[in-house]
This record gives C-alpha cells, sequence and structure tokens, in this order.
C-alpha cells in the first residue's frame, strides 16, 4: 500500500501579519487585533504578546492589563478576505486538488507527485511562492495524513517547515502533549490529566478500550489519532460550495412586511447553520420569482462572516435593488456561498464580549430545544421555509420561529 503526501499549510498570525504587511512599523513589536471597546475581544495577537498570556478569545480589557505595551488593532474583514483570496489563488494555481479549511488553513494532497518531482521540493517552493507572492509568512507540515500534518505545521512555527517521515508518526507525536490533537478541548484535557496523562506517548501504551469506557466514542478517535492514523479525505475547494434556502409562497404577494420578515427569517437560521457547521460566507446572493415566473438573482462579495448582524443587512440592500418590476412576487431565496470552514473569531472586530456572548446563547438554546426556540421580532409571519440545502453533517436544517409556550 502506497502511503499519501498530505501538507497542511496555516498562514502564521493570519491578521497581525496582514497589518504588519501594511505597516512595517508594527513588525517584531506586541500586536493585538480584535474589538476595541471596554467589552471588546482579542481576535488574534502576535506571537510577542503570548509570553505575557494573550490569547484568541480573551476579554480585550484583560489583554490591554497583560500586556499593555501592545499595539491593539481594530480588524478589517474586508482586508483580510483579500488576502486570503490571493493565497487561496496561489495554492490554486500550483495544486490540482487542495482543501480550503479556513480563511488561512489549507490541506493538499500531493500523493503521487514524485513521479514527476521531490514533493518535499514542491511543498518547499509552494511555501517560497506564497511568502514572495503574498509577502505573508505561513507554515507547513508534510505527513501521510491530514491530522499528523496539522499537527506538525504547529511545531514548525512561526513561518517554517517540518517533515514527518512515513513510519515517524508514532516518535513524533510521543513526547508532546495531548492538547495537540485536533479535537482534543481544555474538558477532555483535563479529563486527560486527571488519569495522568500529560505525553501523547501515554496515550499510545494505553488499550483503546480504556479511553472509549472514559470518552465515549471520541475514545477510539483520540486513540488513532495518538498513534498517528487518519484517514480523513482531502475536501477540495471550488467557490460553489454553498448553503441556500426558498420560500414559495401559497399566495403572490408585495406585501413588503411579509417578504422582509420571510428574508431575515432565512438569513438569521442560514446564519445559524454556518455557526453550526463553523463554516463562514464569503458571497450572499438573493432570489426573486415573480407572478409571471421570470426569475432573477443579485450576488454581492462580503467579507467572511457568519454574523446575523452582517448578513441581514446586505440581505436586505440586495432585495432592495433587485426588486424593480413591481409584480406579485412568488418566491423569495438567500443562498450563501463561497464556504470556508471558520469560526466567529473573523466576526470579533466590531462586536463586543457581550455580543459574542449572546451569540453564543442563542445558539446553544437552538441547539438544546429545537427550531421553535428563539426568533428576531422582525421575522414573525415569514420563517416557513420550503426548501433548504444544508451540507453540514446530513443534519436536517433548522428554522426559526417563535418561543413555543
Amino acid at each position: 500500500m502506497n502511503s499519501k503526501s498530505i501538507l497542511h499549510l496555516d498562514l502564521d498570525t493570519f491578521f497581525v501579519s496582514v497589518e504588519r504587511l501594511l505597516d512595517s512599523r508594527l513588525m517584531n513589536k506586541p500586536v493585538i487585533v480584535g474589538g476595541m471597546g471596554e467589552r471588546g475581544v482579542v481576535a488574534t495577537c502576535s506571537y510577542e504578546t503570548r509570553k505575557f498570556g494573550v490569547h484568541s478569545g480573551m476579554a480585550m480589557k484583560v489583554a490591554r492589563q497583560l500586556c499593555p505595551q501592545a499595539v491593539v488593532i481594530k480588524g478589517d474583514t474586508g482586508t483580510y478576505s483579500k488576502y486570503s483570496h490571493q493565497v487561496t489563488e496561489i495554492i490554486k494555481e500550483r495544486v490540482p486538488a487542495f482543501e480550503k479549511a479556513s480563511i488561512d488553513e489549507f490541506y493538499a494532497d500531493l500523493s503521487g507527485m514524485d513521479k514527476f518531482f521531490g514533493i518535499r521540493s514542491f511543498a518547499h517552493e509552494l511555501r517560497e511562492s506564497i511568502i514572495r507572492e503574498s509577502g505573508l509568512p505561513i507554515s507547513f507540515g508534510l505527513s501521510q495524513n491530514k491530522v499528523v500534518s496539522k499537527i506538525a505545521t504547529g511545531e514548525a512555527k512561526p513561518n517554517n517547515e517540518r517533515y514527518i517521515d512515513y513510519g515517524q508518526e508514532k516518535s513524533f507525536l510521543a513526547p508532546l502533549s495531548p492538547r495537540k490533537i485536533p479535537m482534543i478541548g481544555s474538558k477532555t484535557f483535563q479529563t486527560l490529566l486527571g488519569l495522568g496523562v500529560n505525553k501523547i506517548e501515554t496515550i499510545q501504551h494505553m488499550p483503546v478500550e480504556l479511553l472509549e469506557s472514559v470518552l465515549g466514542k471520541n475514545g477510539r478517535t483520540i486513540w488513532k489519532r495518538a498513534h498517528g492514523i487518519d484517514d480523513t479525505p482531502i475536501v477540495p475547494f471550488h467557490e460553489r460550495k454553498s448553503i441556500s434556502a426558498e420560500r414559495t409562497f401559497h399566495r403572490d404577494t408585495i406585501d413588503m412586511q411579509q417578504l422582509h420578515a420571510t428574508l431575515s427569517g432565512m438569513a438569521e437560521n442560514l446564519a445559524y447553520q454556518l455557526r453550526r457547521g463553523n463554516k463562514l460566507t464569503s458571497n450572499v446572493s438573493v432570489k426573486i420569482r415573480y407572478s409571471d415566473f421570470q426569475t432573477y438573482t443579485k450576488q454581492a462579495k462580503i467579507p467572511y462572516t457568519s454574523a446575523d448582524h452582517v448578513l441581514i443587512p446586505k440581505i436586505a440592500e440586495l432585495f432592495k435593488q433587485l426588486y424593480n418590476r413591481r409584480l406579485l412576487i412568488r418566491l423569495v431565496g438567500i443562498r450563501y456561498g463561497g464556504l470556508v470552514g471558520g469560526n466567529y473569531q473573523i466576526n470579533l472586530f466590531d462586536d463586543s464580549e457581550k455580543m459574542l456572548s449572546l451569540y453564543n446563547s442563542l445558539d446553544k438554546i437552538r441547539n438544546r430545544f429545537g427550531e421553535h426556540s428563539v426568533v428576531r421580532a422582525a421575522t414573525f409571519g415569514g420563517t416557513s421555509v420550503g426548501r433548504m440545502e444544508n451540507p453540514f453533517n446530513g443534519q436536517p436544517p433548522m428554522l426559526h420561529a417563535h418561543r413555543q409556550q
């Protein structure tokens, strides 16, 4: 069986690196990017700040206290999206099939390329091309699977390369903290520490049944990853990956209140679907089908986001631009395209800790109590949807409605 060659690329402290590219005076200085207000949150921070205990997701007020000398910058999603697209295009020109895992993270399957040229040389030259053409630092890990390569990238940072030869996965992982294994969060890490596990090597010597008895089905996955075993496939990147919703009205209408309520409800629900699937969108479109069955769409490129308060106004703006025939409307639809992996971190530049907590709380309610648990007041009267495409885990879509009594 031939081994695979999976490359993982990660732009180092991406937001900070972009800011330094735009202003060279920030080089080698402690930099924090995030919300500027008293209730702002850290989106990302430079390596110089981390020795003071600053980290992503921390309250900006606390970060300023820990590192008062840091330069604090309010992020610009539009700028970061532009540089992310630039790096994506560089990779697309050189790699036949790759996965864009997030705004600043990529996987590529280089298996079989040794028939034409050395894989290590190709990976190195690709990284050099990205640095040269974008001006951004980037690190990579190269191994036989995604998990080991991702961990190797973390060990290579900042701005370096790490190669793990076939058969060396276990020995590479053994001395590392189990916290390095993707999917191990703080709670699982504390559980493992309680078992006396402070190195991956300990997991390698444990029976898989023990981990399963403590951690459930995730125990086996963690055990396999600790042994360097992973068969997660590369998900080829393509700009058309999307999530959408449509509503066909029982009776054609020009009731603006109903139309706006329907669009807001769909926009809000799809934004929740993005967050639940850990996705961000960079392209939104609105569709109108009139009573004469003529159909029109309008789309717009936007900075990566998954936030209701960003997407709903944009949908309303597109609808206003699109609705110009003044005929009865039979159907309206929304599509979020250009999806990439990513969390709410990208939206922390304008949001406060209070706003972030609100989104987390609302989503927890929806996760626990289902589709009719919580909704914005503006969406009453227009939230039923005829068809929805949902690419995340094959789970059924959740639609917003009023609170059930």
